[in-house]
């Protein structure tokens, strides 16, 4: 696929959307292309901040005229590998969210962070399946499958999804529904970008009493037994408990509660739905398991579900790393130990196992989230800066050999991190959800428009033929190759 877009052109694309075009010499095109994950560095040769569906479809329209691949980017929570050329299509300010209390569903623009769908629903005294962080975009976060914080009761996010409004390849617009294009609509739930950009989703929302939540921190040193511990528990829990336990390494800053600051900490995060009491009773092995340094458990309203994991709520340089796993054993936490123990140096402040199971294995075989047969999500992410960059790759490759034989195959493409060839960027999906998605991608997008992430199918086109013969002018500016 090659092309060329001139002035003219990239004056045709202003003229024919609503929202901002950028070039790389125009104010605002840094802030414009920039992901939550720092150390990805988006170089598009040009970007466009969409404000509804008719300006993402005249883009990609312009575009496909063109033969000029497109990107899309809502918050950059998923930015792990970078967008190098084409056209960035920033969906950011498409912000529509409306609720319908007596349904108990949402609709949300591609905009819409979790954040504000959990504060507007809350009100109504329902929530979203949101998972450990509400910062994260609810349509990118959903097409990757969404592994909740109340998964194991209520399944993935993609599970409860009503409709997708999908703009594929040329620029044509669609409502996806399970009876209107049941094929698409397989794909899309857990198919994440192959296939088009979708521009509003509407889905289910669920009651919201009765969270019991939180966190407890046990100091490092106690790794082994909490880590034993948590292997017993975890098989004790009833659907409506959802569990993960994360070894921190974490730095000294003003940020971090003074008694965990510089500490080497094992988190545990506890959600359960329904009585109190029940919910406490559950989590009695594990406070007894070891001393503990915190523990911040207890009711928790939904609009407060970011303080379970305490993830990073400002832009950070990350490099992450995720799999799955089929079982705990002895093996396995001997792994993990010899990695993430106490006394070991690692350049990794975050390894987790998040328990699966309950709901997120049943499904209703309609879409395409992978990975319902393993036992635990199993993730890590560490600081992508010097020399620690250099580092985490070597240590991820060595616990992934280390944990070879309890893991299972597949992986989550939200949590996959990294990928690094055309068989790394397709391992979320089976052989043969990998064929139904080549199937569709040679259907719908035969040119490979939507050749970025974890796309299947098709080669990746040549970048290197875009956009040029170009001034650099502020409005009428376009890109030199």
């Amino acid at each position: 696929m090659q092309s060329h877009a001139s002035i003219s052109a990239v004056s045709e694309l202003q003229l024919s959307v609503r929202g901002p075009v950028f070039t790389p010499a125009d104010p605002g095109f840094a802030t414009e292309v920039a992901a939550f994950n720092l150390s990805t560095q988006h170089q598009p040769h040009l970007a466009f901040g969409a404000l509804d569906a008719e300006d993402v479809s005249a883009a990609v329209k312009w575009a496909a005229e063109r033969g000029i691949p497109v990107a899309v980017q809502s918050t950059g929570h998923g930015a792990t590998n970078a967008i190098e050329g084409g056209l960035l299509i920033s969906t950011r300010r498409m912000l529509e969210l409306s609720i319908d209390p007596l349904e108990k569903t949402a609709r949300v623009g591609a905009g819409v962070r979790w954040k504000a769908v959990v504060d507007e629903a809350a009100a109504f005294g329902l929530m979203g399946l949101c998972g450990s962080t509400t910062d994260v975009g609810v349509v990118g976060y959903t097409l990757g499958g969404g592994l909740p914080i109340m998964g194991r009761k209520y399944g993935f996010a993609s599970d409860h999804v009503i409709a997708f409004e999908l703009v594929t390849a040329d620029g044509t617009q669609h409502r996806v529904t399970q009876d209107e294009n049941p094929e698409l609509f397989f794909l899309l739930r857990g198919g994440k970008g192959n296939l088009g950009i979708v521009t509003a989703m509407e889905f289910h929302l669920f009651p919201s009493q009765d969270i019991f939540a939180g966190g407890i921190y046990f100091d490092g040193d106690h790794a082994a037994t909490v880590l034993q511990q948590f292997s017993e528990w975890v098989g004790t829990l009833p659907t409506e408990a959802s569990a993960s336990l994360a070894f921190l390494r974490l730095p000294d800053m003003d940020i971090i509660p003074e008694p965990l600051r510089g500490k080497f900490v094992v988190h545990l995060r506890y959600a359960y739905q329904g009585d109190a009491a029940t919910a406490t009773q559950l989590l009695e092995p594990m406070r007894r398991s070891a001393p503990f340094m915190m523990d911040g458990t207890g009711p928790l309203d939904s609009t407060r579900f970011d303080t379970i994991h305490m993830d990073p709520d400002q832009p950070v340089p990350a490099r992450e790393c995720g799999f799955l796993l089929d079982r705990l054993d002895g093996p396995a936490r001997e792994a993990i130990l010899r990695h993430f123990g106490p006394g070991v140096e690692s350049p990794v402040l975050m390894a987790e196992l998040r328990l699966l199971g309950g709901a997120l294995a049943a499904g209703d075989g309609q879409d395409t989230v992978g990975g319902r047969d393993a036992a635990f999500s199993f993730f890590m992410a560490g600081m992508a800066v010097p020399p620690l960059a250099e580092l985490l790759p070597k240590v991820y490759d060595a616990v992934r050999q280390d944990l070879r034989d309890a893991s299972n195959s597949g992986t989550f493409v939200n949590l996959h991190g990294h990928f690094v060839d055309a068989e790394d960027r397709e391992r979320a999906w089976g052989p043969a959800i990998r064929e139904r998605l080549r199937k569709a991608k040679v259907e719908l997008d035969p040119q490979n428009m939507f050749s970025f992430g974890h796309v299947v199918g098709l080669p990746v086109i040549d970048q290197t033929v875009l956009l040029e013969d170009v001034v650099t002018s502020g409005a009428d500016a376009a890109l030199g190759n």
